[in-house]
């Protein structure tokens, strides 16, 4: 049997909007009991939600399955303005855990909009980020996903534009599509700084640092989760194998068959129980040492809405 080692990332996993948005739900249970409702999972992430379901909260996509003066809770990519208003009529109580670095983003969106601007919204259509974003205003913004959209688009005016990232995309994939942007509109307006977070940023920099040391990467997330499938197609640009796991259960012996080195990480909605347990997956499978990379250290932390920054 080959000897493997285990070269862990970092950082990796939860950050600050995350563990925020978590936190969001289980004081809500505490204070008000169950059932909370959640509008759209709170994090994409399987683990994350089946345990709040088990805790007393309802994951419900749209806002008719939310009785009359109930809770309800949005989840931390955000929503429309539209979404926010019929909230109100219907007489939710409503908990935002919408990420701060997102609401950043729907603030800048205001601005420009306020001083005349048509927007370009970087993203994945459908996503829920993108969504939320997109419908913070009923007209004047664009929605583009590859440099071949920029070569499509018609705007109004092109010496007033600007555009936004959605904060979970690739680092180099946004890069290029901002490159065309303003090679085909030389006047467009950027944030003044990057909307991709800093726990994008530096996930993406630690699978870059990590992958050319491995033989192949596992990226732990959930399917739909956005930043997650970034950092496996990081790996991949860099011509490393890279596979994506909900949960050990998903990894296949033949992926690590004969690799030297396994390198690991996660999602910023993956848990590190779920790294543990690949870890000891990889184990029963032949590894021989985990050793974690250096990186450089979080210390990001968002406040909680003040009714519930206190514990009842």
């Amino acid at each position: 049997m080959t000897k493997m080692d285990v070269l862990l990332a970092n950082p990796r996993g939860f950050c600050a909007g995350v563990e925020r948005a978590i936190e969001i739900v289980e004081r809500a249970l505490e204070q008000r009991g169950a059932p909370i409702y959640v509008r759209h999972e709170i994090v994409h992430n399987k683990y994350v939600v089946d345990d709040l379901r088990k805790k007393g909260a309802v994951f419900v996509e749209e806002l008719d399955e939310v009785p009359r003066g109930s809770t309800v809770i949005f989840s931390a990519h955000g929503v429309s303005k539209e979404i926010r208003r019929d909230a109100e009529a219907r007489g939710l109580k409503v908990f935002d855990a919408t990420c701060p670095l997102v609401t950043k983003v729907h603030v800048e969106v205001s601005k420009m909009l306020r001083e005349g601007y048509e927007i370009v919204m970087i993203g994945h259509r459908g996503h829920p980020e993108s969504e939320g974003t997109m419908g913070q205003s009923e007209s004047g913004m664009h929605l583009v996903e590859t440099v071949e959209d920029v070569a499509r688009l018609q705007v109004n005016n092109p010496d007033k534009l600007s555009y936004v990232t959605q904060t979970t995309l690739s680092v180099d994939d946004a890069a290029q599509i901002v490159a065309a942007l303003r090679a085909r509109f030389p006047a467009v307006r950027g944030p003044k700084r990057d909307d991709i977070c800093y726990a994008t940023q530096n996930r993406q920099d630690a699978v870059k640092f990590m992958a050319p040391r491995c033989d192949v990467v596992i990226v732990v997330g959930s399917p739909n989760s956005s930043n997650s499938n970034r950092l496996r197609e990081v790996a991949q640009n860099m011509g490393v194998d890279a596979y994506m796991v909900d949960s050990a259960a998903d990894l296949r012996p033949e992926w690590i068959a004969g690799k030297p080195r396994v390198g690991v990480t996660a999602g910023a909605s993956a848990p590190e129980v779920l790294v543990n347990e690949l870890i000891e997956r990889l184990q029963e499978l032949g590894a021989r040492s985990v050793r974690p990379l250096e990186g450089i250290a979080e210390h990001v932390v968002f406040t909680l809405p003040r009714e519930l920054a206190q514990r009842s």
